[in-house]
């Protein structure tokens, strides 16, 4: 099932904690700076009995992105052969199409994000518990959702590994950490700079695990041109070397893609990062950057 045990090799542990714990670095700070944002504008309001309402929200939102995580992961390990190999590739797919979408929703969010998450809670501590718990657990449910997606494309690479779950978790203790800090005031973050630069990282990431689903997908007979590469160049390659393990654990590059696959591959990067990195324009005014969204 797994294209890298099919190649021969498999990430070294350093870089499945590496690639994992970028992801729950990035994906964590953003889901710790909403909860700081709803949690701060509580304290503001001077209803601090409505807190709790807010960890329920997000407890429940984590539990639900665990619950996520495992149905698919597992449900994608206790298929075999070629049945494994089209379920992995179509939930790549799903993966990179959600993921795409909420990178890209999130560069343009982040100038506003701020005034509606307070507007929004304003709102629901009229409304009632249920209103706070809801809107906190959307908040966090929806990057949560993507972490998830982002961790079963990834740790589909890793035959079963515990190492990137074990990165994950560490990578959002210190997002936790960092958000504290910041909450505190102890830390500053650039967080516009922060977040395009872990943006990027996970439009490779995401390139990558579009790959891999793509060529899941012709091995899996779903898709044309399995046997047809658009180059190999397995005999200078070393898999095994150090950047072979960082190329391919963290970004699913192989020696000898498929045309397909590594067109697919090339156009996406191209076309995804030209949207990610364009200037934003607006006439309502200066644009506003994450790091004055949470002020």
């Amino acid at each position: 099932m797994h294209v890298l045990a099919a190649a021969g090799t498999a990430p070294s542990v350093a870089t499945q904690l590496l690639g994992s714990g970028l992801i729950g670095l990035r994906e964590g700070l953003e889901a710790g700076i909403v909860v700081m944002i709803l949690v701060a504008f509580i304290v503001r309001a001077e209803r601090r009995d409505a807190l709790k309402w807010v960890w329920f929200g997000v407890g429940i939102a984590v539990a639900m992105v665990a619950v996520t995580f495992l149905i698919i992961h597992f449900g994608t390990n206790t298929l075999d052969g070629l049945a494994a190999e089209i379920a992995a590739g179509i939930a790549s797919l799903i993966a990179v199409v959600i993921v795409t979408v909420m990178v890209l929703w999130m560069r343009k969010a982040a100038r506003s994000i701020s005034g509606e998450l307070r507007t929004g809670m304003e709102k629901a501590l009229v409304v009632g518990p249920t209103a706070v718990m809801s809107l906190a657990f959307f908040a966090v449910g929806r990057e949560g959702l993507e972490t998830a997606l982002l961790m079963v494309g990834y740790a589909e690479n890793t035959a079963g590994s515990p190492w990137p779950l074990v990165g994950l978790l560490l990578g959002i203790a210190a997002a936790a950490a960092l958000t504290v800090l910041m909450y505190l005031g102890a830390v500053r973050i650039d967080l516009a700079k922060f977040f395009t630069l872990t943006g990027v990282f996970l439009v490779i990431v995401a390139a990558g695990i579009l790959g891999y689903g793509i060529r899941a997908l012709q091995i899996g007979g779903i898709l044309p041109g399995g046997s047809t590469l658009a180059f190999d160049v397995s005999g200078s390659y070393d898999a095994g070397s150090w950047y072979g393990t960082v190329l391919a654990g963290i970004f699913n590059i192989r020696p000898d893609p498929t045309v397909l696959q590594f067109a697919a591959w090339l156009i996406y990067l191209v076309v995804v990062l030209f949207l990610f990195l364009r200037p934003l324009t607006t006439a309502a005014g200066p644009e506003r950057s994450p790091s004055t969204a949470t002020s």
